[in-house]
């Protein structure tokens, strides 16, 4: 039976309590969504209800752990159990943002989460001596979860949201033009945009040599577009680019004003940078009691910092915030800087010119 939670004002010590309680089992949650996700368990279930057998079965796991598992989901009301039939099927609504291949879907988000804090005791170690951790690391233990938090929006939301968002952007890639897609990871949003835009040239670049290798694995025949192992902040002239595309890289960067300088020069002469970036301020005051700036706060502490601060990196972290961006990118030489809404909240879309 439900009860009401303490009045923090009657009773604070029992109120946070409470909440710690709370988020404990949101945690937890979180863990079996993020590893049923993982398991291809949400989308069978999506699929109609089930027993526990039919469901392992669908998804090809071992029913007493799926069993197991689908009891922590029906005691946080995830999932629902009916005793007649001994049938499982999600609650209402949980269906559409915790399956399908859609940017609705929070499950990747979720196994994200889980990846991440499978570092920590990494990260703890970090904590006393202040050094970071190599992107590479990242990409040997996380693997694609990391980028495939991102997958399902990008898929929908990268072209029409994200560039859309972009004046005069989607004429300039459709009549032809050179882009580069720095730290492209696996290459998602590199294809996404060969596919759309076919008479552009598009090429991504990477530091991490992993991350390249899936790329070009799942290049296909592309005509338009290639991958390469580079650094950024090592860009010169020698290839000019009319639009330079870095989503959700620059605060993860060692050395990012390099980086950026790198891509000013690395621009024709009129190009545009888009840089998709945190959309939050870094003053506190504004953000406190923000869930979304509390949320990339946290994935900064398990990721973007450790990266950023590797081999004497900058470390801004992903709260870096909106007013340190746009002055970054003057700093760097760019000029004519706006910014515009993403289709996710905590980003914005930076956009510069040369």
């Amino acid at each position: 039976m439900d009860t009401q939670p303490p009045d923090p004002a009657a009773d604070p010590a029992a109120a946070a309590s409470a909440r710690i309680a709370e988020l404990a089992l949101g945690h937890v949650l979180t863990t079996l969504i993020g590893l049923g996700h993982r398991l291809g368990l949400l989308d069978a279930l999506a699929a109609g209800p089930a027993t526990a057998d039919e469901l392992a079965a669908r998804a090809g796991a071992d029913p007493r752990y799926v069993r197991e598992w689908l009891g922590g989901l029906v005691g946080g009301r995830v999932v629902e159990w009916t005793a007649g039939d001994g049938r499982y099927r999600f609650a209402p609504g949980y269906a559409d943002v915790l399956s399908g291949a859609t940017a609705a879907n929070a499950a990747p988000g979720a196994e994200m989460l889980t990846r991440l804090t499978a570092m920590v005791p990494e990260v703890a170690d970090r904590f006393r001596d202040g050094a970071g951790i190599p992107a590479a690391t990242y990409a040997q233990r996380a693997g694609r979860s990391l980028g495939g938090s991102r997958r399902y929006l990008y898929d929908e939301q990268l072209v029409p949201g994200f560039l859309g968002a972009v004046p005069g952007l989607h004429d300039r890639l459709r009549a032809g033009a050179a882009v580069l897609d720095v730290g492209c990871g696996p290459g998602q949003v590199a294809r996404l945009v060969a596919d759309a835009f076919p008479a552009s040239r598009v090429t991504g670049v990477d530091v991490v040599p992993e991350a390249i290798d899936q790329a070009r694995a799942a290049a296909g025949d592309r005509p338009n577009l290639d991958y390469r192992v580079g650094d950024a902040a090592r860009l010169g002239e020698d290839a000019r680019y009319d639009v330079v595309l870095v989503l959700d890289v620059v605060h993860d960067l060692g050395r990012p004003r390099e980086a950026l300088r790198g891509m000013h020069r690395a621009l024709a002469p009129g190009g545009v940078l888009v840089m998709v970036d945190i959309s939050y301020s870094a003053d506190l005051a504004e953000v406190a009691g923000n869930p979304g700036a509390a949320q990339a706060f946290g994935v900064s502490v398990l990721h973007c910092l450790p990266i950023s601060l590797h081999d004497g990196g900058a470390g801004l972290g992903a709260m870096w915030g909106r007013e340190a961006a746009e002055r970054m990118l003057a700093e760097t030489g760019f000029t004519d800087v706006r910014v515009y809404p993403s289709p996710r909240p905590q980003n914005a879309v930076y956009v510069a010119t040369r």
